[in-house]
């Protein structure tokens, strides 16, 4: 975080409001946008909270973001279903700077993962089955967004699997999977998979930054669009 922009966060904290907007008033038109774009970049970089890479994807698929910390990240009317549908959003960023001193460089699968999983929310999940939005950044910038039905039967298997293995007589109070992962694998053959968001150029520029399978999936689906 650039002294600028320490400044100002700063001054809204520590300041009557009035202060602050004298203090940007000062600024020239370049050097708000410069603020305005680190503060962005460092806000949508964050690696303790996605909240605001989940706004993008929720948004970018049509839905309303909710404000709520726990629950689904949105909801949308749905005439297949006759009322609200929920979706939930798993957006991944690779940061290219923590790549740069990895011994094993990490790419994008298509993946993304539950933390604090149990039976009980496996359970209302099926039930209430959101759609996935499956969404992969590089420092910040967007490179896809997938949406699939919770209840893809694949998903469904990989997501049980993991639950079994940790708790195969039922759910501990207390206790909970850290994390049930899957990638793309698990859901490539689902019937209602929709790209909401692929663009070749990106695709191209950061092909390694995604697994070579994953790269090639994303490929097929842009000629099929292109094709239709």
């Amino acid at each position: 975080m650039n002294t600028e922009l320490a400044k100002t966060i700063s001054l809204y904290a520590t300041k009557p409001h009035k202060e602050l907007a004298n203090f940007l008033l000062d600024k020239s038109k370049d050097e708000l946008i410069a603020l305005l774009n680190t503060l962005i970049t460092t806000y949508i970089n964050d690696k303790n909270s996605s909240l605001l890479r989940e706004y993008i994807v929720v948004s970018l698929a049509g839905y309303k973001p909710t404000e709520q910390k726990i629950g689904y990240n949105g909801f949308k009317q749905s005439t297949d279903i006759g009322g609200k549908i929920a979706c939930e959003a798993k957006p991944q960023n690779l940061n290219t700077a923590d790549n740069k001193i990895r011994k094993n460089k990490k790419r994008l699968n298509g993946g993304g993962n539950f933390t604090d999983y149990t039976h009980k929310r496996f359970r209302k999940d099926k039930k209430e089955n959101p759609n996935m939005l499956i969404a992969g950044f590089v420092d910040g910038e967007l490179l896809y967004v997938i949406e699939f039905p919770f209840k893809t039967p694949s998903f469904l298997r990989k997501i049980k699997e993991q639950l079994k293995k940790r708790f195969p007589k039922g759910d501990k109070l207390g206790e909970f999977l850290r994390s049930a992962i899957f990638d793309f694998r698990h859901y490539k053959n689902s019937r209602n998979l929709k790209i909401i968001f692929l663009e070749k150029e990106r695709l191209q520029k950061h092909k390694n930054n995604l697994t070579l399978n994953f790269f090639n999936f994303l490929l097929r689906k842009l000629r099929n669009e292109t094709n239709k």
